[in-house]
């Protein structure tokens, strides 16, 4: 667990739960999803020394619970958001589920390492008014991450309301903006896997479409396109969270300060921007599902054309050979009189005729285009 007092001057770490409210600034309390269970009277007890409230028992497991997909819940007093981010290679262990279910382990999926990044788990914040609690998985990623950035950043200058150079980003002004901030950093992370799905997709429809080479790799592109649904109703799940919120923030009071309604009016810019960057990934995800399709349905309809191209040839052969056959059938009736049979020549007017006859078809076919092949190299 790391605990973080956030003001104008900076951002400092606690060394334990804070037991009254801040004089300024706001607490951010961040923990694995495994600490928020076993520490959660002192989390309660903490809560209700710096807030005056406590989490709701509906609120408690959900927070808990490692299959809640995306959502967004409120009370009158604080708001609740769930946001499923990225696995990381070190979060295949289990997670603790919903009080009295079993923990759960991550299903391990085949095929190439950008399909093992779909897997997903939820990340959820209460946000009260001086604090906010952030329940993550047992890696804790995201946490650490954005702490590092919270940490190194320099002071904000209020004469020009941002940060120095050096710095690089602006000191959250609030519960509400550093939610959206870490948010914001998770979302990053589907626009870098999606680049990643591209190449592999790309690399995998370029083998498709090789008419003469057979593919074999059936089982990755499966998968690949289950992973996407799932990415898909994951982005949605998203979408549909992050709008609940937007709609909630647009009820909040208009403050009475000048400072205060351009906080608020940057709170609406910043969850209107993680919007639009779900929106994005739903929007390549759902373009990367259908080119796959049509990818799919391409190379089985080269396959056959290919066939087809086989088959006119067989086709062809067959129509050359078979009045061959036919003159050889006619010649070997076990008749005692037949033309051409006692000539000394006979064998070779057959022959003649029969060449003759293949040649004439032959030609006949190519220029009709019978025997040309009509697929690519």
């Amino acid at each position: 667990m790391r605990i973080f007092h956030i003001h104008a001057g900076g951002a400092t770490e606690l060394g334990a739960l804070p037991s009254q409210p801040p004089s300024q600034g706001f607490f951010w309390v961040a923990c694995t999803r495994t600490a928020f269970g076993a520490q959660l009277g002192l989390i309660q007890a903490s809560l209700q020394a710096t807030t005056g409230l406590q989490l709701v028992d509906l609120h408690v497991s959900d927070l808990l619970n490692a299959q809640l997909p995306s959502h967004h819940d409120y009370t009158s007093q604080y708001d609740l958001l769930v946001f499923r981010r990225l696995a990381t290679a070190q979060s295949d262990m289990p997670e603790p589920a919903a009080q009295g279910q079993a923990p759960t382990t991550p299903r391990k999926r085949s095929g190439p390492p950008v399909l093992r990044r779909i897997d997903t788990s939820p990340v959820g914040f209460a946000l009260f008014d001086q604090l906010l609690l952030s329940v993550h998985p047992a890696d804790c990623t995201v946490r650490d991450a954005y702490a590092a950035r919270l940490l190194a950043a320099a002071p904000s200058d209020p004469r020009e309301g941002r940060a120095s150079p050096a710095a690089g980003v602006r000191q959250p002004t609030s519960p509400a903006d550093l939610m959206l901030r870490v948010v914001n950093l998770m979302v990053d992370g589907y626009l870098d896997l999606r680049r990643e799905l591209t190449r592999q997709l790309d690399h995998w429809q370029t083998e498709l479409l090789k008419p003469r080479a057979r593919y074999v790799n059936w089982s990755s592109l499966l998968e690949a396109r289950l992973s996407l649904h799932q990415l898909d109703d994951t982005c949605e799940d998203q979408r549909t969270a992050v709008q609940s919120w937007i709609d909630e923030l647009n009820t909040w009071a208009i403050p009475d300060s000048g400072a205060g309604q351009r906080d608020l009016d940057l709170l609406k810019v910043r969850s209107r921007d993680v919007l639009e960057h779900i929106e994005r990934v739903v929007h390549h995800v759902r373009r990367l599902e259908q080119s796959t399709e049509t990818a799919v349905q391409m190379h089985f309809s080269v396959q056959s054309n290919r066939t087809n191209d086989i088959m006119r040839t067989l086709t062809a052969l067959t129509a050359v050979f078979l009045p061959l056959n036919l003159i050889a059938g006619i010649f070997g009736m076990n008749f005692e009189f037949i033309p051409l049979v006692h000539k000394q020549d006979g064998f070779w007017w057959a022959m003649g005729s029969m060449i003759t006859i293949a040649a004439s078809l032959v030609a006949l076919f190519w220029r009709k285009r019978y025997l040309a092949r009509t697929s690519g190299h």
